[in-house]
């Protein structure tokens, strides 16, 4: 298949963490023998703060963050099998998810791919004149970064032909296990962007949790803190590149994962970094969300906490022995079940059925 993905970008983690479940499953995607050709638009200076060159298994389109510049980068992908268009690219939003449909062949699929599926759902239930109101039903297919049953029904509620959960999953050749780096040693680390869905759970499972742990030291990655007050034991670290991922999961007692609002309340929404830091062989603390044991057990494979209070006592008793035996648990698991070749083949089969199912209903 020929798949054109627009998308926020393929080449920069910079405010954008979709990034990596972009690379991981568009790479898998192409090593099964697809074309890949990523849409990005050079925006929110992403393409100053690259920490990744164009690779061999993608060509990757950056166009200028112009409405003409969007219709151009639409015209380019008129040919493909599949359009993808996926949520928050940042520029042009509804002149892309409206482009997508219009430039779709007619034995094409226009695929609508949801990476904040929680957010988009929640603006459609207080927006009517959204225009993904009138656009869903005429996508052939929504794929979702999560979310489980409840976000295939509500996607469904709002007209969706179809819609299937397509999770965060592992490369493990970029994501595994590292020598310890200096620069980040601490007891407990996260690493996300500053998002008004994500601060207050931020205040409460990391910052509360350092306020109640003095003994420890935290510290917070990602772009948007630097103002941020904070406790004397949290340090923090600013934007930081993919390619550092490895050292700071292995250099920390214990990696944070803390979910946006949205993707804890509808559950089913493993973050990326989850499956980063245990693929990097990292003891990951995550706050409560329903679903975990689907991708890790709690307890054995994950620590498991419903506020700052149990991140704090979770610290005091962790020892490093028993983090590393829940991290290589962690690893082993997925490894075994939660890799993007895997997710790969899941996607390939959805866009192939779809692909066989309108050439017949065309022919």
């Amino acid at each position: 298949m020929d798949i054109a993905f627009y998308g926020s970008s393929l080449l920069s983690t910079y405010w954008n963490g979709a990034a990596t479940y972009y690379r991981g499953l568009l790479k898998s995607l192409a090593e099964r023998g697809h074309r890949i050709t990523f849409y990005e638009p050079d925006v929110f200076d992403r393409q100053k703060h690259r920490d990744m060159d164009p690779p061999d298994w993608a060509k990757v389109v950056v166009y200028e963050g112009s409405e003409e510049a969007a219709r151009e980068a639409l015209q380019q992908g008129r040919a493909a099998d599949v359009l993808v268009k996926a949520s928050g690219v940042g520029a042009f939003d509804d002149l892309l998810a409206e482009g997508a449909l219009a430039a779709r062949g007619p034995e094409a699929l226009a695929v609508y791919w949801d990476v904040d599926a929680p957010a988009t759902l929640d603006r459609l239930a207080s927006e009517p004149g959204d225009i993904l109101h009138r656009l869903l039903p005429r996508y052939d297919l929504v794929l979702t970064y999560g979310g489980g049953d409840p976000v295939v029904r509500r996607y469904r509620g709002f007209g969706a032909r179809g819609c299937v959960p397509i999770y965060n999953a592992l490369d493990p050749s970029t994501h595994h296990p590292a020598e310890p780096d200096p620069r980040f040693a601490c007891d407990l680390v996260f690493l996300g962007n500053r998002l008004p869905d994500r601060e207050s759970r931020v205040e409460e499972f990391f910052l509360r949790a350092a306020t109640l742990a003095p003994d420890k030291q935290f510290l917070l990655a990602g772009n948007g803190w630097a103002d941020k007050k904070a406790p004397g034991n949290v340090r923090v670290l600013g934007h930081l590149g993919s390619g550092d991922h490895n050292k700071l999961n292995a250099s920390a007692l214990a990696v944070m994962n803390i979910s946006r609002e949205g993707m804890a309340r509808n559950g089913w929404s493993p973050a990326t970094r989850l499956f980063e830091a245990a693929g990097a062989g990292a003891c990951n603390i995550t706050d409560l969300w329903t679903g975990i044991p689907d991708f890790l057990e709690p307890g054995w494979e994950v620590l498991v906490a419903a506020d700052g209070e149990e991140v704090a006592r979770i610290l005091r008793e962790l020892t490093p022995e028993r983090a590393r035996a829940i991290g290589a648990r962690a690893r082993k698991r997925i490894l075994a079940e939660h890799t993007y070749d895997r997710r790969a083949a899941q996607v390939e089969e959805l866009l192939l059925n779809a692909l066989h199912w309108k050439a017949r209903k065309t022919a």
